[in-house]
């Protein structure tokens, strides 16, 4: 599921270039939009599917021991994250030097994410999430992660804190991301209920067949609400939870054939950082392959081809820095 749902923003960010060209309307070029418009609507699901992850490691699958454990974990995120933030930076740079832009940008990364690495939004609330999963599963095992707590505390009050300052001076508050959402907390509690659920819930061909069919329902429904209400749907859209949870049940407890499960657990080690890389990868490949003018098998083939061009890089680079021994500094 790691590994599906890395592609499955690399497929959403791509389908996002494409519907760019197209002025995210029909009449820019009609191949073009459905087909991006069904890429983006079926990879809706995949953010909501982390969380859902998240949720079932903290609370089911590996329940943190103490506080020491919790901030070893969200080292391993907030490290990458911080390194990958000042290569997008530099990044910025290079293509567009104006040290006060950049300057500007690096102070923001502080409080929430910036344009050059818009995608790290979903670290931003990963972290407050993991935390107060990690807070509850610890007070729930009796232990007192007093650290754990004043920091969590100190996120929630962050954001009227900055409001009162900036107040104070005259200035406007920049935008504070360390905070999760509702939506979010739902899909991890969700998430660790349905990937706990006993194997006579989810296993057998009927069942995951009926899944399945509900999930090409959702995904119907999220392309259609993109398509006549808003674009990109809300991950706290009314589809996106039935489209999400039915993939989630449909891939639960699938049999991986023993030959493929090692390079399945590399895949999935590297998936975290081809996640944080891809955007470079997209944003070079993307000049070379967006266009509005095209049919549908035209369409078809050059969203697929940025989507595995993307996806190789993405992990290849990332299998190699973790063989390299960089994996703790870039994910």
């Amino acid at each position: 599921m790691r590994v599906l749902c890395s592609i499955g923003v690399i497929v959403c960010h791509s389908a996002g270039q494409f519907l760019n060209a197209v002025g995210r309307e029909p009449a820019g070029g009609r191949p073009v939009y459905w087909v991006a418009l069904a890429g983006d609507g079926l990879s809706r699901c995949a953010v909501p599917l982390f969380f859902a992850m998240a949720g079932w490691v903290v609370l089911c699958g590996a329940p943190p021991r103490d506080g020491a454990q919790v901030r070893r974990r969200l080292t391993r995120i907030v490290v990458p994250m911080a390194v990958w933030t000042a290569a997008y930076l530099v990044w910025q740079w290079t293509r567009h030097p104006d040290a006060r832009d950049v300057l500007r940008l690096a102070c923001q990364s502080l409080f929430g994410s910036i344009q050059p690495a818009f995608h790290l939004w979903y670290v931003y609330a990963y972290v407050p999430v993991i935390a107060v999963l990690s807070l509850a599963a610890l007070v729930r095992a009796g232990k007192r992660p007093y650290g754990l707590a004043a920091a969590f505390t100190a996120l929630a009050l962050a954001p009227t804190l900055l409001d009162d300052v900036a107040g104070l001076f005259h200035r406007k508050a920049p935008g504070f991301a360390w905070e999760p959402a509702p939506y979010q907390l739902a899909y991890a509690a969700a998430g660790a209920l349905l990937l706990a659920l006993p194997p006579s819930a989810t296993t057998g061909r009927r069942r995951r067949l009926l899944w399945l069919a509900g999930g090409m329902g959702g995904w119907a429904a999220v392309v259609a609400y993109e398509h006549v209400v808003h674009y990109p749907s809300p991950y706290a859209g009314v589809f996106v939870p039935f489209l999400a949870g039915a993939l989630l049940m449909a891939l639960n407890r699938i049999t991986v054939p023993v030959r493929f499960r090692p390079l399945l657990s590399r895949l999935g080690a590297a998936a975290f950082g081809a996640y944080l890389a891809h955007l470079m990868f997209l944003r070079a490949l993307a000049p070379h392959l967006v266009t509005a003018h095209t049919g549908w098998l035209g369409a078809a083939g050059l969203l697929a081809l940025l989507v595995a061009g993307t996806t190789a890089l993405s992990f290849a680079a990332s299998l190699l820095w973790t063989r390299l021994g960089l994996g703790r500094w870039l994910g």
